[in-house]
């Protein structure tokens, strides 16, 4: 018998190294199984003592296939305490999922960039509104101006227990998911929380995850936000269709009025829009009139129900208050285009609004203009544009015609920019393109009286009256104190009056009247050129229109105003003397807040007499040459600035190149002036000659000027 010897002891480091040895030796899989008892038996040994007492509990809920004792079906089926340790665990860990998803979940700062944009919406001198400018039709409205039937209206229909959740809808989102992940739909459920969190941080995407965040977020939001922040922000970022966020665009697009006008019955229509204006717009079929009408009925009925309408109030609104049958969409489009443009410089400067800030919107912009004197205006030269092309085609097509009307007290209330502002970008109101001609005799004028004359140089100033006498015969040589003024070329200087014609002696007064050149050319060189700029500039005038100080200044052929300047101008004589900087918008609000900025203030620009006295003769000039036209004023009839005086006062003005023709004057305490004057924009900026396109004497602007007054 053979005995076999066993090996001697190894140490453990030794032992360690066999044992790897001949575990290197094992099939991948058999050594994968030798670490993990291995793993399994240290950790027995460590935590076995820990783990003993709860050995009994677990044991009970291991599953036992088949389960002893039970025969049949029964064998296989958990026991009731596996499955309530089943449930229990599902509720630990999902609760635990919830919470880890709540703390990761953040509030993104960056808001949806159409949920900041607005649109900025200009109105006329009226309040109604004129056009908008923006990408993004909304204009946010403050809670606190939304009336409180207004806003239960939305609750009523969307979320009446918006006050006491907590910004989400259990049984919505189960019921949404149900529909998104079963049967590949959609369904409403949210909170007003929750789509307002949709409108503003996420996209409208009907996908789970989005669902859930929107659900992470809503709670968030709800425990960070007061209720009223909230609505706020829901009622100025929904879509009610026709075009437009926010239930301020809304009011407007079916109502034509502000939200804080709006009664119960006409907000419940809106509130409808929100399930779905391709639905709910009554004017778009018979089919959704039907379901309006049933849904308006529905929301005040509700409204009832959770207290916010007494059956009193209910039963005022038994006919369904149809809306306007065209979202009145206020889109800018030809003429009013230069009014917005005009009205948004203005506002940048004087509010002191950067175009950043501008271009994000939100800015309500109560202009000056009127909008029966800018209809009125606009249809006078579409008139007589459509009259010159019948009867000087040729000239027609680079005619260009520019008018404002400014009131006394400063405020632009028609402009007439051009034909379309798409075509042609720039304003021709406000353009200062060509001469002045003869309609600068006024400002010349009411230097003369304002500031007398000099004979001598450096002598005092002699006063001059409306009854001074001048030279107005034509080809008088212009002279100084020192003797005639001549030019660079050596030449003697000479006034010349249209048409060649003389006239003698004659009053300053009379000259004003009939347009005499020569007494005015005279007038300024003994008043200075300085004064006459000084007082043209006063009265309204801009001082980069004024050329140089040449005796040509006082026939205003290197003076260029725009015909708002002119009109301007001319105001401050009807005024009294009194200048006001023409403007164009009154008041700015943004999302209902008040926006400072300066309304001008008049100023001085001649005494109170200087101004009567050219006024007087301005309204002379008018009757001369419009005898059956001119009214009769009731005598004593005030004027603004106290000042008795006529109703209608006018004067045309001509160049003596023929390059330019207009009418300036002023009728109820509004002053108007019209140019026209002819320039080829693909060839240059040079004037061209009428060629008759403005009839003998100026007569074409007259009849825009007396056709847009409603005195023709």
């Amino acid at each position: 018998m053979q005995l076999r010897v066993p090996p001697p002891p190894q140490p453990a480091e030794a032992g360690g190294r066999a044992q790897r040895r001949r575990s290197a030796r094992l099939p991948v899989h058999t050594r994968a199984t030798v670490v993990a008892t291995s793993a399994l038996a240290r950790l027995r040994a460590v935590a076995g003592p820990r783990l003993a007492p709860l050995a009994p509990y677990a044991r009970r809920l291991k599953p036992l296939y088949p389960r002893p004792g039970r025969s049949g079906w029964r064998r296989w089926t958990p026991s009731w305490r596996q499955w309530l340790g089943a449930a229990l665990s599902s509720f630990v860990l999902m609760s635990l999922s919830l919470f880890i998803a709540y703390e990761m979940t953040d509030i993104p700062k960056n808001l949806n960039s159409f949920a900041t944009q607005q649109d900025n919406v200009y109105f006329w001198s009226d309040g109604t509104p004129m056009a908008r400018t923006g990408w993004v039709q909304r204009q946010d409205m403050p809670l606190k101006d939304i009336p409180e039937q207004v806003r239960w209206a939305v609750l009523a229909a969307e979320n009446a227990s918006f006050y006491s959740d907590p910004g989400i809808s259990v049984k919505g989102i189960s019921r949404a998911l149900w529909r998104t992940i079963g049967e590949g739909d959609t369904e409403g459920g949210s909170t007003i929380t929750q789509q307002y969190v949709k409108n503003v941080y996420l996209n409208q995407n009907q996908t789970v995850s989005r669902k859930f965040t929107e659900a992470m977020i809503s709670l968030k939001l709800d425990n960070k936000m007061s209720k009223d922040d909230i609505l706020e922000g829901y009622l100025n970022t929904s879509w009610f269709g026709r075009g437009t966020y926010g239930i301020q665009r809304a009011s407007q697009a079916y109502y034509g009025k502000d939200v804080s006008r709006l009664n119960a019955g006409e907000a419940a229509v809106l509130a409808s829009m929100l399930k779905g204006a391709a639905l709910y717009d009554p004017t778009l079929s018979a089919a959704n009139h039907k379901r309006a009408v049933e849904r308006w009925s529905w929301i005040l009925d509700r409204m009832v129900d959770i207290g916010k309408l007494t059956p009193a109030q209910r039963a005022q609104y038994k006919t369904f208050p149809e809306p306007l049958k065209s979202g009145r969409i206020y889109d800018t489009g030809k003429q009013s285009d230069y009014l917005v443009e005009l009205a948004q410089q203005y506002a940048k400067k004087t509010a002191h609004i950067s175009d950043r800030q501008f271009d994000l919107g939100g800015y309500q912009i109560y202009t000056t203009f009127d909008r029966r004197r800018e209809s009125a205006l606009t249809d006078a030269v579409a008139k007589a544009r459509k009259q010159a092309g019948k009867d000087h085609p040729d000239a027609a097509k680079t005619a260009h015609y520019g008018a404002a009307s400014v009131a006394t007290d400063g405020r632009i209330l028609a402009v007439y920019g051009g034909p379309d502002h798409r075509k042609q970008g720039y304003n021709e109101s406000n353009a200062a393109t060509v001469q002045a001609g003869s309609a600068f005799l006024p400002f010349v004028y009411a230097a003369g009286l304002e500031h007398g004359v000099h004979k001598t140089r450096g002598g005092a100033a002699t006063p001059v009256t409306p009854d001074t006498v001048y030279d107005g015969d034509d080809g008088v040589a212009v002279t100084t104190p020192e003797g005639p003024y001549w030019d660079r070329s050596g030449r003697k200087v000479a006034a010349h009056n249209d048409g060649g014609r003389s006239y003698g002696q004659i009053t300053l007064d009379q000259a004003l009247v009939r347009s005499v050149n020569t007494p005015f050319m005279q007038l300024g060189m003994d008043t200075g050129l300085a004064g006459v700029r000084q007082t043209a500039v006063a009265a309204g005038l801009l001082p980069s229109s004024l050329g140089p100080q040449v005796p040509a200044l006082s026939l205003g052929t290197n003076s260029t105003p725009s015909a708002i300047r002119m009109a301007s101008g001319y105001a401050t004589f009807a005024a009294s003397g009194m200048h006001t900087e023409p403007y164009s918008v009154r008041r700015i609000t943004r999302n209902g807040s008040q926006v400072p900025m300066a309304t001008p203030r008049p100023q001085r620009a001649v005494g109170a007499t200087v101004a009567e006295q050219v006024d007087r003769a301005l309204t002379e000039s008018f009757r001369t040459a419009h005898p059956a036209t001119a009214p009769s004023p009731a005598p004593g009839t005030p004027r603004a600035g106290g000042a008795p005086a006529a109703e209608v006062s006018g004067k045309a003005g001509t160049t003596h190149d023929d390059t330019a023709a207009w009418y300036a004057g002023t009728s109820d305490s509004v002053s108007t002036a019209v140019v026209v004057y002819r320039i080829d924009l693909a060839k240059s900026l040079e004037p061209l000659s009428l060629d008759g396109l403005a009839g003998t004497a100026a007569d074409v602007p007259y009849d825009i000027w007396s056709t847009a007054l409603g005195l023709d």
